[in-house]
């Protein structure tokens, strides 16, 4: 990345309680936008607010991030939603350019099975971290991928051209989430689509015609 191409994101983490004088239970919010082609506007990237995140740390640690070796579950966290977020800056530029991004997300997911802590177990529930690294991995969310390049390259980044053009690529796009829907009606792409997207989404079609 130039310095002009870095992200603009933000990790906001909440400590909740201590249970000891070195264990942490906490929630994490992330947020990532990315600049419009030829606007001043910047679009919500990913918005997503994670509820289990525990950990250890004392005063003067060390945090490291060995890929082959996750020893302490806070650098697993921040490097998985790394991963993430530049997974979904790279899908919004390129089609399926994020893909190396979500594999090692989910490579880190596998990694930290052995942490034995919350957030990462597979089927625990449809919206920890396990089941949006699965979500953004597997081949029945390609239709997610598509719509989130389209919607994006095609549809935000040509308004500040062809404003009409533009939203009726984004409507066109839309519909691909009835894909992701149809093939798994409980994945968190949809509940993180609609918690970044929604009001940009109400906004678009607000300032069309009535057709």
């Amino acid at each position: 990345y130039k310095p002009g191409e870095k992200i603009e994101c933000t990790f906001t983490l909440i400590l909740n309680s201590m249970p000891d004088a070195t264990s942490y239970e906490a929630e994490l919010q992330i947020n990532s936008r990315r600049p419009v082609y030829n606007s001043s506007y910047s679009t919500p990237v990913f918005a997503y607010n994670d509820t289990e995140v525990s950990f250890t740390y004392a005063q003067g640690e060390s945090l490291e991030f060995n890929e082959t070796n996750i020893t302490n579950n806070l650098v697993a966290i921040v490097a998985f939603y790394a991963n993430v977020v530049i997974g979904l800056d790279y899908d919004s530029f390129a089609p399926n350019g994020g893909r190396p991004y979500f594999d090692r997300a989910m490579s880190i997911v596998n990694a930290a099975q052995s942490l034995s802590t919350k957030g990462w177990s597979a089927f625990d529930n449809d919206k920890n971290r396990y089941a949006l690294g699965l979500a953004l991995t597997e081949e029945s969310s390609s239709a997610f991928h598509t719509m989130w390049y389209n919607y994006h390259r095609l549809g935000l980044d040509e308004m500040s051209t062809n404003t009409l053009r533009g939203r009726d690529r984004i409507i066109a796009a839309l519909p691909d989430l009835q894909k992701v829907y149809s093939a798994r009606p409980a994945s968190p792409l949809l509940l993180f689509f609609g918690d970044t997207k929604l009001d940009e989404v109400a906004d678009i079609y607000g300032e069309a015609s009535s057709d």
